[in-house]
């Protein structure tokens, strides 16, 4: 999977909009944000976000953080595989 299409995948699985939150779940460590590694991806996550902003998708801009990489902890293992987790509980 490119980048690209990990970021287009990335705005259309949550509500890029809200800051410090996603849904009722409130808190910094719930703010929405893209990692880059290098220039190259930094500029097209931020092309991405102008190109949504632009879009009219959204009434309210895209608040999505575009931070450098950084040191990575895995979650604990009851956060992994979440979407296939979910599905197997409907």
């Amino acid at each position: 999977m490119s980048y690209e299409e990990l970021l287009d995948q990335f705005f259309g699985l949550h509500d890029s909009t809200q800051v410090d939150r996603q849904g009722p779940d409130v808190g910094t460590q719930y703010r929405s944000a893209v990692f880059y590694h290098d220039e190259a991806q930094k500029e097209a996550a931020l092309k991405t976000i102008a190109g949504l902003n632009r879009s009219g998708k959204f009434d309210r801009p895209i608040a999505t953080q575009v931070l450098p990489a950084a040191e990575f902890y895995e979650a604990e293992d009851c956060h992994l595989q979440y979407c296939q987790k979910l599905r197997k509980g409907r």
